[in-house]
């Protein structure tokens, strides 16, 4: 057999593996949903194309499910434009602020710094916070600033199969056995674009804790997601915190790409609704081995 002729079947061989199999397709939109008044041929505005796009009561139950099974979540905050501390230097600024070597500025400016978050109030849907009142999000929130809260599914397992970024010249020299390329970590072992993710606009209060046995209950749901916050609790010996919950005025949701996921505002009320039966009924792409990442449905997710 010729040279090229082996070189075109490998090609073919190398096209038919790198491609999403299942019936899947590359998506048509990113972030954005399919207009569905559009009469575009080109875009999804079908009926059985929007169809299987869930629903925002849907996504709701899917993020209610995450907020559950997610204990880190990027917190994010404005730094104030003044200042007002009974301790301050000659510029007007209070000495907490210059011991962290803030630079100037930064007035005005958002910040998202990771942090512990635990889903222990049900229902309602407002994340529990172990807030350390002398991190950067919980001043500026002291200052005056409202606070959003940004979730990401990640999934235990990854897909059962990923599309390929090695050049075909590559895959044919492995093919071959010549120049054997070692195989890299993959740090992100799926389509991150196309998974849920989503935030949360509100405001930070403190939880009232009336009795021992309530603040037991809250103590174990939070270290269940968090066992090392044990050290930082309220009453501990190295820095004031206390309990807050995020009251949820705003929710936004990018369940995927635009052609199989909701993307857009989630109703508050909606939200605020779902039940713990709702949430655990479902399942989130990844949470099962061997799913395909390229056909996610409201199916699949199985609602």
């Amino acid at each position: 057999m010729k040279p090229s002729t082996i070189l075109s079947a490998l090609a073919g061989l190398h096209a038919a593996l790198a491609s999403p199999t299942d019936n899947s397709s590359p998506p048509s939109h990113i972030l954005i949903n399919p207009d569905p008044y559009s009469h575009s041929s080109s875009s999804f505005s079908s009926s059985a194309s929007t169809a299987r796009i869930p629903t925002s009561y849907q996504s709701a139950v899917l993020a209610r499910r995450i907020l559950a099974l997610t204990p880190l979540a990027t917190l994010s905050t404005v730094f104030p434009t003044s200042y007002s501390s009974p301790t301050e230097d000659a510029d007007g600024l209070p000495h907490s602020i210059l011991l962290e070597h803030r630079p100037p500025g930064l007035e005005g400016v958002p910040i998202g710094l990771m942090d512990y978050i635990a889903d222990c109030e049900q229902p309602g849907g407002n994340p529990t916070i172990l807030a350390i009142n002398i991190a950067t999000s919980f001043k500026n929130v002291a200052a005056g600033s409202n606070m959003s809260i940004s979730v990401n599914w990640v999934p235990p397992y990854p897909p059962k199969q990923r599309i390929e970024a090695a050049g075909m010249l590559d895959w044919v020299r492995d093919w071959f056995g010549r120049e054997e390329t070692a195989r890299k970590h993959d740090p992100v072992p799926y389509s991150a674009a196309n998974l849920p993710r989503y935030s949360l606009l509100g405001y930070l209060e403190p939880i009232a804790v009336d009795s021992a046995e309530e603040a037991s209950e809250l103590q174990s749901c939070f270290l269940k997601s968090h066992p090392d916050a044990k050290y930082w609790l309220p009453g501990n010996r190295i820095h004031t915190s206390e309990w807050v919950r995020l009251v949820v005025t705003q929710v936004y949701w990018i369940g995927g790409f635009g052609d199989r996921a909701y993307i857009g505002w989630i109703p508050l009320e909606e939200w605020r609704n779902i039940t713990r039966e709702e949430w655990e009924a479902v399942r989130l792409p990844g949470e099962k081995p061997g799913w395909n990442e390229w056909s996610m449905t409201a199916t699949e997710f199985e609602l």
